[in-house]
């Protein structure tokens, strides 16, 4: 696991993260095999996405893979309603109220807006987060430890790692003093956007960085906010964990590139397109978790008992091409760090 030295992991001290290790454990401790329970039961599992089908088919493949591995069988006893937004949050409560109707026994989704939606839709039908940015500031559940209400699951922990990622292009840019924020509106509820800028804003300015935010609701905005980072005169790019930009991994990592800009991001697909970094949580292991919170809540469990659990595998993804093409030389420590460095 790859973890930037040096840095400390802000409002995450030892004992808290020793108490959610301790709680992981014993939530995702030795899963029961499922088919002998419940037999001639099908289960109805929605899954509510933000995308397209085509373009989260690896996550819900992951997904399915675990419950499977879990001793489900698809089309025996379970089945999946999926519904997706189409790069549309807009769309996300009419879907989370459809398969409200459609009657499934759980709903899986992720990212704050997708999970909104959800609880929104229901108080009663459990919902699990395959990943939510910061489920207790966002008001998702009443505390890790005990979620309480109809909804648990995994939180990504967005403001930790996004001052992780500051900090690794610190690293690389040790002079950089100005660091673009690409963000995109709604993705948290302005309160809680506001809360986490003021702690982002901290963090930073520890370590002697500005950080210029840019906002973005669509890919026709990329343009504009790139040309507004040349005026600004940034020295490098962090791109926020979030969906829609996601979606969009190769056209803002081309378009850093060509700005001459070193970037982070939060999923290997940017570094793979040829973002400089990534540092995020693995995500297909997100989805096998969430597999295992939905065995459980079938088999009986009440959402708000299951502790709400963090990630704890992370990649450190670097490429080398890129960096070349900006006239970069990656620090040998943090080369030695990284879990894949492209060439």
């Amino acid at each position: 696991m790859a973890d930037p030295a040096g840095v400390r992991p802000p409002l995450m001290s030892l004992s808290r993260r020793r108490f959610m290790a301790a709680i992981a454990g014993s939530v995702l401790a030795a899963p029961l095999a499922a088919g002998a329970q419940h037999a001639g039961k099908m289960w109805r599992v929605g899954f509510l996405g933000y995308e397209a089908p085509t373009s989260a088919a690896s996550a819900i493949g992951t997904f399915r893979e675990g419950l499977q591995g879990l001793g489900y069988a698809e089309g025996t006893n379970f089945v999946i309603e999926s519904r997706w937004g189409g790069e549309d949050y807009g769309r996300l409560p009419g879907l989370a109220a459809e398969l409200v109707k459609q009657k499934v026994d759980v709903i899986v989704t992720y990212g704050t807006p997708g999970c909104q939606a959800a609880k929104q839709a229901t108080t009663t039908i459990p919902i699990v987060m395959a990943a939510a940015g910061d489920p207790v500031r966002s008001g998702l559940v009443a505390s890790l430890a005990r979620p309480g209400g109809n909804i648990t699951g995994l939180s990504i922990q967005s403001l930790e790692l996004s001052i992780k990622r500051i900090a690794l292009l610190k690293e690389v840019v040790p002079t950089a003093s100005r660091v673009a924020y690409l963000q995109v509106p709604g993705t948290q509820p302005a309160d809680v956007a506001e809360s986490l800028r003021r702690d982002q804003d901290a963090a930073a300015k520890e370590m002697g960085i500005h950080v210029e935010r840019l906002a973005v609701r669509s890919p026709d905005d990329y343009e504009r906010a790139f040309s507004t980072m040349t005026k600004r005169g940034v020295q490098a790019l962090a791109v926020a964990n979030v969906a829609p930009l996601g979606a969009h991994a190769a056209q803002i990592s081309a378009l850093a590139v060509q700005h001459r800009l070193p970037s982070v991001a939060g999923t290997r697909s940017f570094a793979e397109a040829g973002g400089l970094l990534t540092y995020g949580p693995n995500l297909p292991d997100l989805y096998r978790r969430a597999a295992i919170y939905v065995a459980k809540i079938l088999k009986g469990a009440k959402p708000g008992d299951l502790p709400v659990e963090q990630p704890t595998k992370f990649e450190l993804v670097i490429n080398l091409k890129t960096a070349k093409a900006l006239g970069l030389t990656i620090p040998q420590s943090l080369l030695a760090r990284a879990d894949e460095v492209i060439q």
